[in-house]
């Protein structure tokens, strides 16, 4: 991947790495809303492979596909962050969806069924199971959101250092703790669900295949699942928050 003056050739970098901008690509955008194009996806994933390359260059101590696939990931998030690509409808919709399940979670003591959680909000089971399917791409929730502006990870930003701030090591740690809690609560199928995609980095066609669902259908367990994990995630500040209160 160097020149004859030893300097990284950056054309050669680009055609290797552009496959998997591609792949990533494919599998951001199985959880978004038809409006979205991949063309889009891959294009801000290109700029993000340049700026790896650039950065790699200057001297980034890292293996570079793995420091590559975290900057294509981060821009093409970035860019749908940006352009704020969910009406304000679905958003509110999924708000509605996330107390509910926070409130009979609360009622019952456990994760709630989608009948339930249908029954809840007033709506049939059908009509429940396409607002899931609608609510594709709101829950872009990743452990790639504990990177930095600057694009430092968990664990570059959290070295053990003279400056590191305890009490903030604590409660991010408190985070990643409750969100490992509140996978191992999740129902089954979802659990199975989030295993296939998150681990072992199938698709939705192939999760279906898995599970003898149809696609549609791995889609709806995605968004109800990512829903459990935020309202349980939102639970958790908020009670934290009531007892600093008390406490202060």
């Amino acid at each position: 991947m160097y020149n004859a003056a030893g300097q990284i050739n950056k054309e050669q970098l680009v055609q290797r790495f552009a496959p998997m901008v591609k792949r990533i690509a494919c599998h951001l955008i199985a959880r978004l809303p038809a409006s979205v194009l991949l063309d889009d996806l891959v294009q801000n994933g290109m700029l993000g492979l340049l700026d790896a390359i650039g950065r790699f260059e200057a001297g980034v101590g890292a293996q570079f596909e793995a420091y590559a696939a975290q900057r294509v990931r981060g821009a093409m998030l970035d860019s749908l962050r940006e352009n704020d690509w969910l009406p304000r409808s679905l958003r509110r919709s999924c708000r509605l969806i996330e107390a509910a399940i926070t409130q009979l979670e609360q009622e019952t003591g456990r994760a709630p069924s989608e009948k339930e959680l249908a029954d809840a909000l007033g709506m049939t089971l059908a009509d429940y199971q396409t607002m899931l399917q609608d609510a594709r791409g709101h829950q872009l929730v990743y452990l790639e959101d504990l990177v930095s502006e600057d694009g430092e990870d968990f664990l570059e930003r959290h070295r053990v250092e003279e400056s590191s701030d305890p009490a903030q090591l604590f409660e991010e740690e408190g985070v990643r703790q409750a969100l490992v809690q509140a996978i191992a609560d999740l129902p089954e199928r979802e659990k199975l669900m989030m295993a296939l995609y998150y681990e072992q980095d199938l698709n939705l066609r192939e999760i279906g295949e898995v599970m003898g669902v149809s696609e549609s259908r791995v889609c709806q367990l995605h968004s109800q699942a990512v829903m459990r994990l935020r309202a349980r995630l939102a639970g958790t500040a908020a009670t934290k928050r009531k007892r600093a209160r008390k406490n202060g």
